[in-house]
């Protein structure tokens, strides 16, 4: 065969080849063990509301278009529904537990998918890690006010820990304390958009739902030595704020008829957190009596940007219940970066480019345990060289050091790689299925997104400065990112070479066992 064929058939093989459900010698997650609200919990809670709210609205407010910050959350609404109705057909054709891998996989040649697999390990790997900072740093702040104080490295620790024995258990254990999590989240962050707009002191501002006022910054308010408002920050932590949604596809395997739970899913997930992160920030902005007292707010108190008009609208025990939640839900959206981890490296276990070990499923559970605790080890490790390089006396060092540099590398690779599915969903299409090749669904929705999704990073990476926080790694990501996905192409490039038959299983081993 020669190169040219070979390469054919890579794109060519047919995606019922390798389905998992008619196999007996390949270990299987739990079939059909969630519905519908159990996907939405594992995926919306990865997506964290009211860490979102309670840290991105005060930098896109303070740091981006000031009263404008509703209807960026409003441009990032629409854009990523547009994302997802390519990425919802190509849900209801391909149901893997590998996600964006086997996405690119089947789209764009194993290659490409072997890129992207392990981009997209890296990047839920080190959310994982991320969150472990943000919990310890907001641990840390809650013992202080008993005057107890722990070095932050085992705070971070102890989530990883409580994390890591969840995940041991059924997905339904997961499922069960996401929802719980959530149902937290929501009703805190409702009874403050409620608490705000019934308040006869508060007047809504109709500009901030202006679509324009989405991409315009602010002059500095020179009085109150306050820097100006970029745009661009302002609608790249609204896009930020979904992180999350897009892992609905990695629970095929264990949904009830996923070729219609994961499609729908995914539009529940992106619309209904955009209203709600549309709401939640009018809510914000206008608990303060100007845009300019909100600016100044996120830009010098952006802690308490919700407990201050929390405690004074609604009662003190709102603000005091959001400091709590705000620890659950940084240990509820860890453990859901976590289980997606661990279904990639399952995923590459099972197929045999990782060591078959990973792929195994626990007996009675039927959770991908090995995966798990291999992921568990990886976020330790990151907490360990953090804590080595950075110290463990400062809150800080956990929250604008692991947290937030781990947070920026993940988003730059998340980014990336829904870009690529986005090219990946028109070119499968257009060469598996021409029959149901859609002018909009399958072409013009998944160019849109690929656009969309390359201005999200060029914001990003304009801004580094920024979202570094002075951190010199920071600089370091996007090449770090273009040599995970070197890396990763040119694996495959060499299993082809060396171990044809592990070659033509990447990203091949999907779940059709459904109705």
């Amino acid at each position: 065969m020669s190169s040219i064929d070979a390469t054919s058939s890579s794109l060519a093989a047919p995606s019922s080849g390798m389905d998992v459900a008619s196999r007996s010698d390949v270990h299987k997650l739990h079939g059909g063990a969630i519905g519908l609200v159990g996907v939405l919990q594992l995926t919306v809670t990865g997506a964290a509301p009211i860490t979102a709210m309670l840290g991105n609205v005060p930098i896109v407010v303070g740091n981006g278009v000031g009263v404008g910050a509703p209807a960026a959350f409003l441009f990032a609404t629409i854009v990523l529904t547009i994302f997802s109705v390519g990425y919802a057909e190509m849900a209801r054709k391909v149901s893997a537990v590998g996600g964006f891998y086997s996405f690119i996989s089947h789209g764009l040649g194993r290659e490409s998918g072997m890129a992207l697999a392990l981009g997209s390990i890296v990047a839920y790997s080190v959310f994982e890690a991320s969150l472990a900072g943000g919990f310890a740093y907001f641990a840390s702040a809650k013992l202080a006010g008993w005057g107890i104080t722990i070095p932050w490295p085992y705070l971070s620790m102890v989530m990883l820990a409580a994390v890591a024995a969840c995940s041991y258990f059924d997905v339904k254990i997961s499922v069960a304390i996401l929802g719980v999590a959530l149902i937290g989240e929501v009703i805190a962050l409702t009874v403050f958009d409620i608490g705000v707009f019934t308040n006869s002191g508060v007047t809504a501002n109709p500009a901030a739902l202006n679509p324009l006022a989405a991409f315009q910054g602010f002059d500095a308010p020179g009085s109150l030595s306050l820097t100006a408002g970029v745009a661009s920050i302002g609608l790249f932590f609204a896009f930020w704020s979904w992180v999350g949604f897009e892992m609905a596809p990695n629970y095929a395997e264990e949904s009830k008829n996923p070729k219609k739970i994961i499609p729908l899913s995914l539009y529940i997930s992106v619309i209904s957190l955009g209203i709600f992160y549309i709401i939640t920030s009018w809510a914000a902005l206008s608990a303060y009596p100007t845009p300019a007292d909100a600016i100044a707010a996120g830009q010098t108190d952006a802690a308490n940007f919700f407990m201050k008009p929390a405690s004074t609208l609604v009662g003190p025990w709102l603000g005091d219940a959001m400091s709590y939640l705000i620890l659950i839900s940084s240990f509820a959206c860890g453990m859901a970066f976590h289980n997606t981890a661990s279904r990639y490296l399952y995923s590459l276990g099972r197929e045999g480019i990782l060591p078959k070990a990973v792929g195994k499923t626990h007996p009675v559970y039927k959770a991908p345990y090995v995966a798990s605790f291999t992921q568990s080890a990886i976020a330790a490790v990151l907490v360990i060289v953090f804590a080595a390089a950075l110290g463990m006396d400062d809150p800080n060092q956990a929250y604008a050091g692991l947290y937030g540099l781990m947070a920026l590398f993940g988003t730059t690779l998340i980014l990336v790689a829904q870009a690529v599915v986005s090219v990946a969903i028109i070119a499968y299409f257009k060469r598996e299925h021409p029959q149901d090749h859609h002018w909009f669904k399958t072409l013009v929705a998944p160019a849109i997104a690929f656009v969309a999704q390359v201005a999200v990073i060029v914001m990003l990476v304009a801004n580094l400065d920024f979202l570094s926080a002075g951190y010199a790694f920071a600089k370091w990501i996007p090449g770090l990112t273009v040599a995970i996905l070197a890396i990763g192409f040119g694996g495959a490039m060499i299993l082809k070479r060396m171990n044809r038959a592990k070659y033509d299983s990447i990203g091949r081993m999907i779940y059709q066992g459904v109705d």
